[in-house]
């Protein structure tokens, strides 16, 4: 006899129009449930996020099918990816039992559950069945049991794992009350197949068959109205991010890393700039938080959290729904709170870790946008010093503009106002031009150029901050001047080229000068360096070995992807590089980033200090970076640290620069 079994055996046929009524009217309250909320998500700005609808769409369902950014934790990762995996099958096998049975059999005559097909589709859900049970009790014993710190637990957690597990086994339940009676003494072999309800057909090998046919009726109901509560939950419930995940893949932001929209400051009707309500923010803001499964992967990536400060990227987007939902037009930024807004490093190791694609940090920076130009609030007076300083001098330390150049004296750098010949020319940023320990960084470059035969040109006194670290703080007027100013002047120097030694600028130049007008291809020296090196432009004296450990910049690694090219460079150097347990994608904040490093750090520990001793955990006897930031912030910790003479801070130029032939150093 064919492999097969009775679809829908022992329920009374008269009665499915039963369980599609009761199907359609949870499906109805399912959509009723989202539709209620889309008046929510509606008090956002307009975003247009299905631009290139056919990349998003193949972003949603390789990001819902692969699992693979919730795969980036391993432990729940691994856990929930199995588990969703599984009862995605039992879920698809529903799909065929109800095609079969209401579809192709009454109205074709054709049954496909059956024979090799069959056997195959009894194994493999059941196996499914078996793996969302054990997937489901280890997410159990994690989250009630283990109870990770800081992952926020509620009642939804309790009906979502109360209704998934009774479905499961109620359906295992059912199955074994239908094989008990026909399978198990009557085809062993086929019974094998199901070894899920094969494992339960003991418990009911006493009952009669008349018994076996009012229980399995009764579980078949229970399993029945059970999914329906399942289905009706969903959006009323954290269940929702069953179908707002998947969306949230589609709605993805897809311009480059750390985009922010630049605010049109000449339009005479905007009577707010950034976001003091809810509704100043943009839909996709909104959304995010009904997108959010509280994982708390941004909470424990965040410098700032694990550094015992208030501010939480998940409490953050969660506390943007609550005002949406309960007063859209409250004060966002003190329900909020400005010390929370204010802490934030935009590192985006909170974005980059996420498992559904929310935008923390643009939310942030939108409220500070508010607290800056419509509030004139920064975090402290040594920034609001900082400020004035940038607008008058156009650096943060007040310093002269004819000073700015002061630290290529005896090098064979020019100035691109004096209309000598140069060849790439070198933004060189403020605390490189300035600062006494970043002046050592922007003369090893310079030297390393002039042994590669390129010769650097700078705007000198005429360059002005790129305006990143005020444009993170909230301050897009300050930026834009400074930003539309730089602009004016690399395009009426003709500058086919730039590079710059600070990713930070880096950053500013390359990606948002864009869109205030500059095309111009710019590099951060890493990679220029490293280029070089390849192509054979630049050559490097051999020397003893070294062992350091190597901090990838955030603005440089998670906002640039550039992780290879400075390891490279240190490896040909003769390092031996000790990796930090947090690296590259995972790597940790120095804490100078969304201006932060204008501004003191006032609660918990400082950001620069738990980097550092991150490092003194390496017992290597040298921090190497590429950003005058992470330089200036890890000689700090390094003393706040108690790490002095057993840690030394080195920029990878200067390392470069060591290894110059001795003639063309001396040059």
């Amino acid at each position: 006899m064919e492999a097969t079994r009775e679809i829908y055996w022992n329920v009374n046929h008269a009665l499915i129009w039963v369980m599609y009524l009761f199907a359609f009217l949870a499906l109805g309250g399912c959509a009723w449930g989202f539709r209620s909320r889309l008046p929510m998500y509606r008090q956002g700005k307009p975003l247009d996020r299905l631009d290139r609808l056919s990349l998003r769409l193949k972003l949603m369902v390789r990001g819902a099918l692969t699992q693979a950014k919730v795969l980036r934790v391993q432990v729940p990762g691994t856990l929930h990816a199995f588990f969703f995996w599984g009862f995605l099958l039992l879920f698809i096998g529903t799909l065929l039992i109800m095609l079969q049975a209401d579809f192709t059999a009454p109205l074709a005559g054709w049954t496909f559950l059956k024979g090799t097909f069959y056997k195959g589709y009894s194994l493999v859900l059941d196996l499914a069945g078996i793996i969302a049970i054990l997937m489901l009790a280890g997410l159990f014993v994690r989250r009630f049991l283990v109870r990770p710190k800081a992952l926020p637990t509620k009642g939804d957690d309790y009906l979502a794992h109360a209704l998934l597990f009774t479905i499961l086994v109620t359906g295992f339940v059912v199955e074994a009350l239908r094989m008990a009676a026909t399978e198990v003494h009557q085809n062993p072999e086929l019974a094998r197949l199901s070894p899920g309800g094969l494992l339960l057909t003991p418990l009911f090998a006493a009952m009669n068959p008349a018994t076996i046919s009012v229980t399995h009726k009764a579980m078949w109901w229970l399993h029945f109205f059970l999914a329906m509560a399942f289905i009706v939950a969903i959006p009323f419930t954290k269940l929702r991010h069953l179908f707002t995940d998947p969306a949230n893949y589609l709605f993805t932001d897809l311009r480059p890393k750390g985009a922010i929209a630049t605010i049109n400051l000449e339009d005479e009707t905007a009577e707010q700039f950034g976001a003091a309500k809810v509704t100043d923010l943009a839909w996709k803001d909104i959304y995010d938080a009904d997108a959010c499964t509280l994982c708390k992967r941004c909470q424990d990536r965040c410098p700032a959290w694990y550094t015992e400060k208030p501010l939480s990227p998940m409490r953050v987007v969660q506390q943007v729904g609550e005002m949406a939902l309960n007063d859209p037009q409250g004060d966002l930024c003190r329900y909020v709170t400005e010390e929370v807004l204010w802490d934030c490093t935009t590192c985006r190791a909170c974005q980059e870790i996420c498992p559904v694609d929310i935008e923390h940090v643009n939310k942030i920076l939108e409220m500070r946008r508010n607290l800056a130009l419509m509030e004139g609030k920064f975090p402290g007076d040594e920034v609001r010093t900082a400020m004035g300083n940038y607008e008058v001098n156009g650096n943060p330390f007040g310093l002269a503009w004819a000073e700015r150049g002061a630290w290529a004296e005896g090098l064979d750098v020019v100035t691109l106002e004096s209309g000598e010949p140069f060849d790439v020319m070198y933004f060189v940023g403020c605390y490189a031009s300035f600062d006494r320990r970043n002046k050592e960084v922007a003369r090893a470059f310079a030297k390393i150029c002039s042994a590669a035969g390129i010769r650097l040109g700078i705007l000198g006194k005429e360059e002005k901050c790129c305006g990143e670290p005020p444009r993170k703080l909230g301050n897009e007027y300050l930026y834009q001047t400074m930003a539309q100013e730089n602009i004016e002047r690399i395009k009426g120097y003709g500058v086919k080229e730039i590079v710059t030694t600070c990713p930070h600028c880096f950053n500013a130049l390359a990606r948002d000068y864009k869109e205030l007008g500059l095309e111009v291809p710019v590099r951060h020296y890493t990679t220029f360096l490293a280029d070089l090196v390849q192509q054979g432009g630049l050559q490097l004296e051999p020397g003893e070995s070294f062992d350091c450990t190597y901090h990838d910049s955030c603005y440089i690694g998670r906002y640039a992807d550039i992780f290879e090219p400075p390891r490279e460079m240190l490896q040909r150097l003769g390092g031996n590089i000790a990796e930090m347990d947090r690296n590259r994608l995972e790597s940790f904040c120095c804490g100078g980033g969304g201006g932060r490093i204008l501004a003191e750090e006032k609660v918990g520990t400082r950001i620069s200090t738990a980097r550092v001793q991150m490092a003194g955990e390496t017992r290597a006897p040298m921090l190497v970076s590429n950003c005058p930031f992470c330089l200036t912030m890890f000689e700090d910790g390094i003393k706040t640290g108690g790490l002095e003479g057993n840690l030394a801070a080195r920029d990878l130029a200067e390392l470069v620069a060591a290894r110059l032939p001795r003639s063309r150093a001396e040059a």
